[in-house]
């Protein structure tokens, strides 16, 4: 039950999502037992600073897993994978980019938590 959050200073178009989707969607497998099929993809925008400096595009993604805790290496893969599909699809530069990564075993689907 992976969940990419991917906010935004710019408005990314729908090709830039789906294209994001689809990078994601592959990347998710550093992850140990996480596939696309469960993955879900959220896109926001909104004014953002870094630095105190709005002038050039940022972002923040949040990656939140089912599980106890996933190994440093793994969150690593992760990183290369979602910065490289930032540096591909967008002009947001991965100086810019803050990425928050949580495991956790709290986690409710379809009426109840697994």
């Amino acid at each position: 039950m992976p969940v990419i959050h991917v906010h935004t200073s710019e408005e990314l178009s729908l090709g830039q999502r789906d294209a994001l989707k689809a990078h994601f969607g592959r990347a998710i497998t550093a992850v140990p037992g996480k596939t696309e099929q469960w993955l879900m993809c959220i896109f926001e925008d909104s004014p953002m600073y870094f630095g105190g400096d709005d002038t050039t595009p940022s972002a923040y993604v949040e990656v939140n897993v089912f599980g106890d805790s996933v190994a440093r290496e793994n969150w690593e893969k992760l990183t290369t994978e979602i910065m490289g599909a930032f540096k591909a699809e967008t002009n947001i530069p991965n100086d810019r980019t803050y990425i928050r990564y949580t495991a956790t075993k709290d986690w409710g689907w379809n009426g109840s938590n697994f």
